[in-house]
């Protein structure tokens, strides 16, 4: 890379990019009001309220992205793997030292102020990444290239899950969408696809019964594609594979998911029905939602919110404030948002003359993809319960910080890119 003559970083700033980060964290502000709202505290700059000392995460989320945009744009690939390195080196001490909250060990507090290393280890692994895939010498078709991708957002992932943050370390899953983009076969798509829907069979069919139906598939797949032992060797090992994937999934069920685990997963592919229980959030949450009809309550008006009858109501389920005073219609509005910021990330993602510019950028959408996917899918029923946070529009310190510096890294780098010569 050669650098040009330097241009003012505001003027190449993506500034459609900035504004929607400004719109919905705004919106998510007045939201976490609406959620908590109570006629004792009607004062939206309470620091002493959940809402007040959002005002508190926003105002040093944007004195953060400042400070991220004054930085030299060679700074972030220059500095990625030291990055990556000692964020991974920070979670597995948060193992030991780490404070305990909602039997989480995730948390590192000084006082009463608290930060959860997960959310931030993000844009590190991100980083990494993408330095690692931007080198002019790998070649995503090799073995080895696949496999050291994956350990990079694999490593801090397993660390997360022994933190007992299984709900943070899932998001990490969303790094295998930049793989597809940077050459990873479609086969491997259709591979995982595959694993996700005998994953969900096994849960639901009786492991005897869904291997007599396996085997009959692999016999008449064998017939169907001729009688030669070559196809005989390939359609045996996948059904020995597949079967043996059934049992290990039964396994790790029965012998290694806590109780309140199973009975989540039970409640959401209705094999149980728990309203009071394990589905009393999912149950009040739908509610809330469905309360709003076509254009909702209006604004601070929700009663099924307001009233803690949806817990978590300003973090993890923050879209039911949407949608119960916004109704359909503003539900439609906050999620048309959403897609315009990913198409914004992914064309500006497109332009990048660097090429780790590029992959963190497809990092960025992807992370920002799986939170929204599995956020509103627990709103309304289609996501097991994981305590993942609705980007930039839940409460809480360490979520904002971690997507301000994640988009404002990439806000820096897009404007790096006419210091940049391909």
């Amino acid at each position: 890379m050669a650098n040009r003559n330097n241009e003012g970083v505001l003027q190449n700033i993506d500034w459609v990019l900035v504004t929607l980060y400004l719109v919905m964290v705004t919106m998510g502000w007045f939201n976490i009001y609406a959620a908590v709202y109570n006629e004792e505290y009607k004062n939206i700059f309470d620091t002493t309220q959940s809402y007040g000392m959002q005002l508190v995460w926003i105002l040093t989320s944007l004195f953060i992205a400042f400070v991220i945009l004054v930085i030299d744009g060679e700074f972030f690939p220059r500095f990625a793997w030291p990055v990556y390195g000692a964020f991974v080196l920070l979670l597995i001490a948060v193992i030991f030292v780490g404070a305990e909250v909602k039997g989480s060990k995730s948390w590192i507090g000084v006082g009463a102020f608290r930060v959860q290393p997960a959310e931030f280890a993000k844009f590190a692994t991100n980083l990494a990444l993408a330095k690692f895939l931007s080198n002019i010498n790998i070649k995503i078709e090799k073995l080895s290239t696949k496999l050291i991708a994956s350990a990079l957002f694999a490593v801090p992932a397993l660390i997360i899950i022994l933190q007992n943050e299984t709900g943070s370390a899932l998001v990490y899953a969303a790094f295998v969408l930049v793989l597809f983009r940077e050459g990873l076969s479609g086969n491997i798509l259709i591979f995982g696809v595959a694993m996700v829907i005998l994953f969900i069979l096994a849960l639901l069919v009786d492991e005897t019964i869904l291997s007599i139906i396996l085997f009959c598939i692999a016999a008449a797949s064998f017939i169907f594609v001729r009688l030669k032992l070559s196809n005989l060797v390939i359609t045996g090992s996948i059904l020995l594979a597949s079967l043996a994937f059934i049992h290990s999934v039964d396994y790790a069920f029965v012998n290694i998911l806590e109780p309140h685990q199973k009975k989540r997963i039970n409640v959401l592919l209705g094999k149980e029905v728990d309203p009071k229980g394990a589905g009393y959030n999912v149950n009040q949450s739908m509610i809330a939602i469905g309360s709003g009809g076509l254009i909702g309550k209006g604004y601070l008006k929700g009663t099924q919110t307001k009233y803690n009858y949806v817990p978590e109501q300003s973090t993890d389920f923050i879209f039911c404030t949407v949608g119960e005073e916004w109704g359909f219609v503003g539900s439609v509005v906050v999620l048309g948002l959403f897609v315009v910021l990913l198409l914004r990330i992914i064309y500006l993602a497109e332009r990048q003359r660097s090429t780790f510019s590029r992959i963190y950028g497809y990092g960025l959408a992807s992370i920002i993809f799986v939170h929204i996917a599995i956020n509103i899918g627990m709103t309304i029923g289609l996501a097991p319960v994981v305590g993942i946070p609705l980007p930039f529009f839940s409460y809480g310190g360490s979520s904002l910080w971690s997507f301000t510096i994640l988009t404002f890294i990439f806000v820096r780098l897009d404007a790096y890119r006419f210091q940049i010569l391909r």
